[in-house]
């Protein structure tokens, strides 16, 4: 008789235990972004919502800014380094393809042994590590998760391209998730469609970048962040009223039970269009982040509910429709209970 291989179980429920967030220091005016692309400060809030943006300075890097974002979130959360057991950052901006900035992020906090790891899905990142963290925890291959959402976006993007050069900034999130009495993240409602790949995408891969290098030397291009606005507005106006309603209906829910929504900050007009055709009820407080903060892609989310619990807009307890979406184009969405932050 073959061997019977044992098992894990985990906790029943998980929650968001505690939240942490890091902006840079340097607050960037439309203004000081419109010159390079021939635009203006009421082109740039008509387009996007987007007024202020944080960008960090050399010294704010990755890792710094993850740091002191869990810091926030160990200390919220009432949970000791040395009691996780496993991080996930979710960041498109970490610029070496190896190795991964989670050990080194765990090794700056104090944590011994922890597995560590980088994922990459876009704006949508932080959402699908959420749902990650979770799973990991109900099935007990870990006690408490790290989840991180970083980028320093300034280093990856043309500030003179007309596209781009206005809608992203810098900055970090984390939350601590663990096990819970009640259930207090839902099943993550995620997917991704390759179809529209080219709609936010890097300009050009490294080995084009070197083969160019060697033509035209210094005249090459480095790779930018790219991306069709557009073509993402409409996928997203269009495409994720789906995604939303299931993530609700699978946790049990209807959309007269959300406290709060928290979609990626990618822009104002898109978070309205998505609030308007839910219905949410009145009350429902509706983040709005990016008109200080900018599009901070995997960052986004967590500091959108920072910002929604620093203004009193949403409390602890409050029940709420996290959606994010981007390069991949990738999504994922889940309500969850608003944590404890700092």
């Amino acid at each position: 008789m073959a061997a019977r291989i044992a098992q894990t179980t985990g906790a029943e429920h998980t929650a968001i235990l505690g939240l942490g967030v890091y902006r840079p220091a340097r607050v960037v005016t439309n203004d000081e972004v419109a010159g390079p692309i021939n635009s203006s400060d009421e082109w740039i809030q008509t387009r996007s919502g987007i007024k202020t943006r944080r960008f960090a300075s050399a010294e704010e890097t990755v890792k710094s800014m993850s740091v002191a974002a869990a810091e926030g979130a160990l200390a919220s959360a009432g949970v000791a380094a040395d009691q996780v057991d496993c991080v996930i950052v979710a960041t498109s901006t970490h610029l070496l393809l190896t190795p991964a900035i989670g050990p080194q992020i765990a090794t700056d906090l104090g944590m011994t042994g922890a597995a560590a790891f980088d994922i990459s899905a876009g704006c949508a990142g932080f959402c699908h590590a959420l749902g990650m963290a979770s799973d990991l925890v109900r099935a007990g291959t870990s006690k408490n998760v790290l989840v991180i959402g970083v980028e320093k976006l300034t280093d990856t993007v043309d500030f003179t391209d007309r596209s781009t050069a206005f809608l992203f900034a810098d900055g970090a999130g984390a939350v601590i998730v663990g096990p819970a009495e009640e259930q207090g993240i839902g099943p993550t409602v995620w997917g991704s469609d390759g179809t529209q790949h080219h709609a936010i995408r890097q300009s050009k891969d490294w080995m084009e970048f070197f083969t160019e290098i060697e033509e035209k030397g210094t005249d090459a291009v480095r790779p930018y962040l790219a991306m069709e606005g557009t073509a993402v507005f409409r996928w997203a106006a269009h495409s994720l009223e789906k995604v939303c309603r299931e993530a609700i209906d699978q946790a049990g829910l209807t959309t007269d039970d959300l406290d709060a929504m928290v979609p990626h900050q990618a822009n104002g007009r898109i978070i309205e269009i998505m609030a308007r055709v839910l219905k949410l009820p009145e009350d429902c407080a509706l983040a709005n982040d990016i008109e200080e903060a900018g599009n901070t892609s995997a960052a986004s989310i967590p500091l959108a509910m920072e910002a929604l619990l620093r203004k009193g807009e949403s409390k602890p307890g409050d029940t709420a429709l996290l959606i994010a979406f981007g390069a991949g184009l990738s999504y994922a969405a889940q309500v969850v209970t608003m944590p404890a932050w700092r």
